[in-house]
């Protein structure tokens, strides 16, 4: 697994297929990613404090085999060092793929460093008019909200994991057909190791008076699901909501009692404008039936579905944005959960160069004695310096 991947970028970085000037790329195929390094402070209000670092570099590659079958390939290679790297088990929970076909390996795993490498985009594309194909490893994004999303029945995501904007992708065929404008219908079929926690979904996706609308009907690991979601302009807001009805295909499932489950969000941002540009935005998610974490640990390192989006019945978020210079952006956000949990986010970025940014974040998790963070109150720092190429 290890040997190929540099020869396929080798081999498929060929000779360029002819083009017309002016209406097809010049060369077949396209290369680039980043490199970053981040910084991680651990400050907790009890127990010991931890530091670690992060070397990240991502590779993006593309092949056009002719106008309309195409190759994309996306590798991340990471070196993580540092208290965390130390715990036991820390190697298995970065090495770890849940996808169907095993594309990440650990290279070295010991004495407090772990580096590995993962391809999470491998996949063909196939366009012809209106069809499109696609297979392998890659995103499906049927997100209409921008923060939480049940509708995101495949590609689920942490809001609190800043680091990973591609997301992880699916290992799945899927097929695709426009009906019109802004109308479309997409079937999906995503294989697992476990036959019993095999997806498979389909969307219509349709546009009406200037509302995007959607509706899904499939099956989701353990649950047969139905959603539909929405999103539009509202005296000058954006609002977005989507969800999703969960209903397990059995009682039962490794000792646990199964249940259906009705996950909903409704979120809308405004842009106030101005020389700073100020942008407010506020969402909010219910969940009928949330899952009972035994610790804040736990649910963060928890495999992420689109019915398990947070841990409590009811959660809120806001946040504030706006522009310190013309090439720096501070955003604060707060999160809270209905257990008396808090979550309190601070980002600011600055582009240093064309191709060199700076980014830093303060994450903060407390709340009531009782509560899930409230329990093991921490702040976390991080530090990053990106350069694209």
């Amino acid at each position: 697994m290890r040997g190929w991947p540099l020869a396929l970028l080798t081999a498929l970085a060929g000779p360029a297929l002819a083009a017309v000037p002016g209406l097809a790329p010049q060369k077949s195929w396209d290369l680039g990613g980043y490199v970053k390094y981040m910084a991680t402070g651990t400050l907790a209000d009890e127990g010991d404090n931890a530091l670690d670092h992060l070397l990240h570099q991502r590779f993006n590659f593309e092949y056009r085999f002719s106008p309309t079958l195409r190759l994309n390939v996306g590798m991340r290679n990471r070196v993580l060092a540092g208290d965390s790297a130390e715990l036991p088990g820390y190697g298995a929970l970065v090495g770890g793929d849940d996808g169907y076909w095993d594309l990440t390996h650990n290279w070295v795993d010991k004495n407090g460093l772990v580096a590995t490498t993962s391809f999470d985009r491998l996949y063909l594309h196939w366009q012809d008019n209106d069809w499109q194909l696609q297979g392998g490893r890659f995103r499906i994004n049927w997100a209409m909200a921008s923060l939480w999303n049940p509708n995101d029945l495949f590609n689920a995501y942490s809001i609190y994991d800043f680091d990973y904007e591609e997301r992880a992708g699916s290992d799945a065929v899927q097929i695709s057909r426009t009906l019109g404008f802004a109308s479309q219908l997409d079937l999906v079929y995503n294989p697992a190791k476990d036959s019993e926690l095999t997806s498979y979904a389909g969307r219509y996706l349709f546009n009406h008076r200037g509302w995007d609308g959607q509706l899904l009907l499939g099956k989701s690991g353990l649950d047969h699901v139905v959603g539909l979601g929405f999103a539009g302009d509202l005296a000058g807001a954006g609002v977005r909501g989507e969800l999703s009805y969960f209903d397990p295909t059995r009682d039962h499932w490794q000792g646990e009692a199964l249940s259906s489950a009705t996950v909903a969000t409704l979120e809308s941002d405004y842009s106030l404008g101005g020389r700073r540009n100020w942008m407010v935005r506020g969402a909010l998610l219910y969940i009928s039936a949330p899952q009972d974490p035994d610790s804040a640990l736990a649910y963060l390192n928890l495999p992420l579905t689109a019915r398990t989006l947070s841990f409590t019945r009811w959660t809120g978020y806001g946040d504030l944005s706006f522009e310190l210079s013309p090439l720096s952006r501070l955003t604060l956000s707060a999160t809270g959960y209905d257990d008396g949990s808090l979550f309190v986010g601070m980002s600011a970025d600055y582009s240093l160069a064309n191709d060199w940014q700076l980014l830093g974040v303060v994450q903060r998790f407390d709340g009531t004695s009782d509560s899930l963070f409230g329990a093991t109150p921490a702040t976390l720092l991080f530090g990053q310096l990106r350069w694209n190429f």
